[in-house]
C-alpha cells in the first residue's frame, strides 16, 4: 500500500490551492481530483470577481491555471474518487473507487458541496447559460434585467436581495404560501418594491434559446400555469456537502457541513484538515475556498512537522 505524506481529496480551488501551498513546503501532496476536477467552478463561463484578472476569467480557464501551477509546483495530480475511508489511526487508510488502496499521514478534505437543482431537463439544459445556483457569483451578468429565484428560506431572501440591488426586476418562485426565512428577511423582501413573489408555485420548465434563458414556466397550486420572462434562473434551495466518505470519522453539523477547530482547518481528528465548500456554508466563493485551501496546507505542514 503505497504511503503519501499529505494526501489532499478534492479538485476544485480549496485542494488545488492546499496542493499549490503543500507542494512548496516539500509535502510531496497527492490529489485526488474526484468526479469533477476543476469542481462547480468548470460549470461557470465568466467570473468577474475573483482578485487579480482585470477582464475576468472563465471558471475552467481558472481552474485549468489553478491545476497547472500545483503540477508545476511539483503536486502529484490523479484522477480518482475516494469511496471509502478509515480515519481511526494514522496513518489514514483509504480505498479509491478502482479498489485501490493508499495511506496517508495527513489528509486534507476538499471535496467541495453540490448546489441542489429542480431534476428538469431544461434546468440542465442551459446550466452555465442563465441558470445559476450563486447570486454572488453570477448577478453582475444580469444587470437591469429580470431574473428570478427559487426558494423560500433564508438564503433565497439572501439572494433576492442582493439581486435587487442588481436587476430591473427579481421574482421569488416559492412553493408554499408562506416563507420559511427569518423574520427579518422577510421583511427585507417584501418591503423590496422591485421584488415578487410568486406563491404557491412550482417550476415546470425553464424556457429559453441558443442564447439561453428566456422564460420559466410555471404551475401554481389552484392548477394554473403561467409564463414569466427572465434572463437569470437561480437556484437557492440549498447545497449538499460532499462529506458522507469521512461523516463516521470527522464531526459534522445537522447539514453535513465539517466542523473545524475555529479559525483554523482541524477537525476533531488530528491529522485531518477540511477546506472549501465542505465546511462553508455561509460564503461558498471561490476565493474563499483557495484561502481556506492555503489555511489547511499550512495547518498540515505544522503538524507534519511537529
Amino acid at each position: 500500500m503505497e504511503n503519501i505524506k499529505c494526501l489532499i481529496i478534492g479538485g476544485g480551488p480549496a485542494g488545488y490551492t492546499a496542493a499549490i501551498y503543500a507542494s512548496r513546503a516539500n509535502l510531496s501532496p497527492v490529489l485526488y481530483e474526484g468526479i469533477q476536477p476543476g469542481g462547480q467552478l468548470t460549470t461557470t463561463t465568466d467570473i468577474e470577481n475573483y482578485p487579480g484578472f482585470e477582464n475576468g476569467i472563465g471558471g475552467q480557464a481558472l481552474m485549468d491555471a489553478m491545476r497547472a501551477q500545483a503540477v508545476r509546483l511539483g503536486a502529484d495530480l490523479r484522477r480518482g474518487i475516494v469511496s471509502k475511508a478509515d480515519l481511526s489511526s494514522r496513518p489514514f487508510k483509504l480505498t479509491l473507487d478502482s479498489g485501490e488502496e493508499v495511506s496517508a499521514e495527513a489528509l486534507i478534505i476538499a471535496t467541495g458541496a453540490t448546489a441542489k437543482y429542480l431534476g428538469l431537463e431544461s434546468e440542465t439544459k442551459f446550466r452555465g447559460m442563465g441558470v445559476s445556483a450563486c447570486a454572488t457569483c453570477d448577478g453582475f451578468f444580469y444587470r437591469n434585467r429580470n431574473v428570478a429565484v427559487v426558494g423560500g428560506g433564508d438564503t433565497a431572501c439572501e439572494e433576492a436581495s442582493y439581486l435587487a440591488n442588481i436587476c430591473k426586476k427579481v421574482y421569488m418562485i416559492v412553493r408554499r404560501d408562506v416563507l420559511r426565512a427569518s423574520q427579518a428577511m422577510q421583511d427585507r423582501v417584501m418591503n423590496t418594491p422591485n421584488i415578487e413573489i410568486l406563491w404557491n408555485c412550482n417550476t415546470q420548465e425553464v424556457l429559453g434559446d441558443l442564447s439561453g434563458v428566456t422564460g420559466a414556466r410555471l404551475l401554481r397550486k389552484d392548477g394554473e400555469v403561467f409564463d414569466i420572462a427572465i434572463d437569470g434562473f437561480f437556484l437557492a434551495i440549498g447545497h449538499h456537502p460532499n462529506s458522507e466518505v469521512f461523516s463516521e470519522w470527522v464531526r459534522t453539523d445537522g447539514n453535513g457541513y465539517i466542523i473545524t477547530d475555529g479559525k483554523t482547518s482541524r477537525t476533531n481528528v488530528e491529522g485531518v484538515f477540511a477546506a472549501g465548500d465542505v465546511q462553508d456554508p455561509l460564503y461558498r466563493q471561490a476565493v474563499t475556498a483557495a484561502a481556506s485551501g492555503c489555511r489547511a496546507a499550512l495547518d498540515a505542514e505544522k503538524f507534519l512537522n511537529i
